[in-house]
């Protein structure tokens, strides 16, 4: 399929620095009406009109190649007319269903176990974010194994509600709120880029690994023998970290010989984001639950839902329940979306395109004094600014910094990791060769401009 008519014709176009007259107006209304809780306009201050494919178009007119990409929702595109199409006609018959059969939500379930291992087979739909997804795995996990500890790891993030929250490790998430649940526990992740053994790749013996399955042998770790051991296969908002291949099978390993229960997030780097349907699939491991969102409602309906092993289907009648588990749009737009990547091959084309842009970055990086170093996988990219390659010294002004440059050229990007020094790209997966190298000019024209700067 040909991505680039899903997409404006225009992007990058700016034709007024911004935010524009008519964003300001927007985000002057935000700034006195809405929570101080906003976040994403004050980074890059524009208020939206529209959005195809990878591009997006502000009320002034300006248009932006998307490399944010909704912080990982618009996997088949802002505005995808396969999807549209199909929620549009769901719409006009029936909207809201509660946990009621319906035809389309029999269709995403039928096309969601056709895509997931075979030892998942059970899907359950909850309330209509991430956090509700995780929310819902712990509940199982603790609920099978009658056990209240579960481990997560540095740099995790799984949500802002209180579970989820509680098995988030950014501090500046958790302080406002403790307590939170007790018996919540963090241990190194495969964060090789800043090892926490002080091991390099080529001698690590995944000793991140070995220090969890220390922390559950050893009677006098202070943890408790855990219901569940939450990972992401690749950290997300911890800045795109990859680990070595081995870590993930090695946690299974571990959770198996404990009889843990594996929950693998997959709220962001699932479906075809990391060039994988499931970013667990590159290790050839399956865990116990699977959390899912984002990416799931196609065009940005709000859904959740988690997948689960069959031996674990205990719990009885509404012990997990959200009113918007019957989001009926959404169960079409799912449907529409897993059609639309199996059929375009999304999958192989985030990791083509992914495996480009990251040799772009590799070779920008070596004359780069702030870039410290480049990784991602599909099109699940980081790129993490330093004041010193050699100390590594952390350099979130830069990020930020980049990030403005970026925007005012027209192209979005975020940050985020351990220390938010980190650009991440998660752009739509549409997005194609022409854009991803406009894109990633723009974006080293910004660090540039930055490095000129500092």
């Amino acid at each position: 399929m040909d991505f680039s008519k899903l997409s404006f014709p225009d992007a990058p176009s700016i034709k007024t620095p911004p935010p524009g007259p008519k964003s300001q107006q927007y985000l002057d209304f935000q700034s006195v009406h809405e929570g101080s809780v906003v976040s994403y306009s004050k980074g890059m201050p524009m208020a939206i009109d529209s959005a195809k494919g990878a591009t997006v178009r502000d009320v002034d007119g300006n248009s932006y190649i998307d490399f944010f990409g909704g912080a990982g929702v618009m996997n088949v595109g802002h505005s995808n007319p396969a999807v549209v199409d199909a929620v549009t006609k769901q719409i006009g018959q029936l909207t809201h269903a509660l946990d009621f059969p319906t035809a389309s939500r029999k269709l995403l379930i039928e096309k969601l176990s056709a895509l997931l291992p075979k030892g998942l087979s059970r899907v359950s739909f909850g309330g209509p974010t991430g956090s509700d997804a995780v929310e819902s795995a712990i509940k199982l996990a603790k609920f099978n194994t009658r056990r209240q500890p579960i481990v997560a790891f540095e740099g995790s993030y799984h949500g802002m509600t209180a579970g989820a929250l509680s098995v988030t490790s950014g501090r500046q998430f958790r302080e406002p709120f403790l307590p939170l649940a007790p018996e919540v526990h963090f241990v190194p992740y495969a964060y090789c880029y800043r090892c926490a053994f002080n091991q390099t790749p080529d001698k690590c013996s995944v000793e991140c690994a070995q220090y969890l399955n220390h922390v559950l042998e050893d009677p006098h770790s202070g943890v408790g023998k855990p219901a569940a051991v939450i990972v992401e296969a690749i950290q997300g908002e911890g800045g795109s970290i990859v680990p070595p291949p081995q870590f993930i099978p090695k946690v299974r390993e571990i959770c198996d010989k404990h009889e843990v229960v594996m929950i693998a997030d997959e709220v962001q780097s699932g479906f075809c984001r990391t060039g994988k349907m499931f970013a667990f699939e590159h290790t050839n491991t399956v865990p116990d639950v699977v959390t899912m969102s984002k990416a799931l409602g196609g065009i940005g309906l709000p859904i959740s839902g988690i997948a689960y092993r069959e031996k674990l289907n205990t719990w009885p009648a509404a012990q997990h329940i959200g009113t918007f588990r019957g989001n009926v749009a959404a169960y079409a737009g799912g449907a529409a979306a897993l059609d639309f990547m199996v059929g375009t091959n999304l999958a192989d084309h985030a990791a083509k395109l992914g495996e480009h842009m990251l040799a772009s970055l590799r070779g920008f990086q070596i004359d780069s004094r702030i870039v410290g170093d480049v990784r991602g996988k599909g099109l699940m990219l980081g790129i993490e600014f330093v004041k010193d390659k050699g100390t590594k010294q952390p350099h979130p002004d830069a990020a930020r910094a980049v990030r403005s440059a970026c925007h005012r050229r027209g192209l979005l990007t975020e940050v985020g990791g351990h220390y938010n020094n980190v650009a991440r790209f998660l752009p739509p997966l549409v997005l194609t060769h022409e854009l991803a190298e406009s894109g990633l000019s723009i974006f080293m024209d910004a660090v540039k401009e930055v490095e000129r700067s500092m």
